[in-house]
């Protein structure tokens, strides 16, 4: 193995699952130069393939304790419902050192599948880059997917600090802003910025297409932006989201009751014709839009 230059974080890393965020991840390290050597391992032979062919691993197979032998970082971008699995399989091939991490958008779900059978030496350092598209696949990724983007990093409670820190270094240098947070709290952020806006997307385009076919054309031919950004959102990759809404379902649920209660409250005062009501409520909700641009979240491929 080559000496580290001065850019290089890891000498080895590990990629489960080359979808759009693990394909990404590893364009930037590439295009960086953070790590020596990129092993991928994934569930089809046909995403190996496509990895090899896009120059964004140096080493694919479709065995798991093969991809994790002697990498110092290990980084799962599968879906949340293989966490378990995949831990069961690499736990015993884990070198002494090594740091295990995901990209999972629930995070005290991670801590309870991973824990328990994470090897002494081994350091698990969850993070969540909050960024991606309605696309997935190897060939939809792109390195700068993170750039001014968050990544949320939670550590369980007492973890090697050296990880954590070269797990934001990490994510510093493909150009996240990196916070830190409790698992349970990020898990309750998320519910609302992120999780129940796709659970409302999902319904909103289902609702849809459970139109009379006539009027379902006619919706999707004069989709202005709102109808029309809602079908990208709902766009996104079912599995991922299917896992999300059960990883995190106590903190959604609480969401989607505060929404239904809000939701309430709009139709009454759609009902009775109540004027000021409508407007002060459209008024406040007008700020929320404005912090998101100032805080430079607004980007089109998120």
């Amino acid at each position: 193995m080559s000496d580290m230059s001065e850019t290089t974080i890891f000498n080895r890393i590990a990629i489960i699952g080359i979808g759009l965020i693990g394909s990404s991840i590893s364009r930037a390290i590439k295009m960086n130069g953070l790590v020596d050597f990129v092993s991928v391992t994934a569930k089809s032979q046909k995403s190996l393939d496509t990895a090899v062919s896009l120059g964004i691993a140096d080493s694919v197979t479709l065995n798991l304790d093969e991809a994790v032998k002697g990498a110092d970082i290990v980084m799962i971008c599968s879906p949340m419902s293989t966490y378990a699995g995949i831990m069961e399989s690499i736990a015993p091939n884990l070198k002494t050192g090594a740091i295990l991490t995901d990209v999972g958008s629930v995070k005290a779900s991670v801590i309870r599948d991973l824990s328990p059978k994470l090897p002494a030496g081994v350091h698990l350092v969850p993070a969540h880059p909050v960024s991606g598209t309605e696309h997935s696949g190897p060939e939809s990724g792109f390195a700068e997917l993170f750039e001014g983007r968050w990544c949320v990093i939670t550590p369980p409670t007492g973890t090697d600090q050296s990880a954590v820190n070269k797990i934001a270094d990490l994510w510093r240098a493909v150009g996240s802003n990196v916070e830190f947070m409790d698992p349970f709290h990020h898990d309750q952020v998320m519910a609302m910025t992120s999780h129940l806006p796709h659970l409302i997307a999902y319904t909103i385009v289902g609702t849809a297409t459970d139109l009379e076919k006539s009027l379902m054309n006619e919706v999707i031919k004069y989709s202005a932006g709102g109808f029309r950004d809602f079908t990208r959102i709902a766009a996104s990759d079912p599995t991922m989201w299917r896992d999300v809404m059960l990883n995190n379902k106590d903190a959604i649920l609480e969401m989607l009751q505060r929404f239904n209660e809000d939701l309430t409250a709009l139709q009454r005062a759609i009902r009775w014709d109540e004027h000021d009501t409508l407007y002060e409520f459209f008024l406040k909700t007008r700020s929320i839009r404005r912090g998101v641009i100032e805080a430079n979240q607004e980007k089109m491929y998120e």
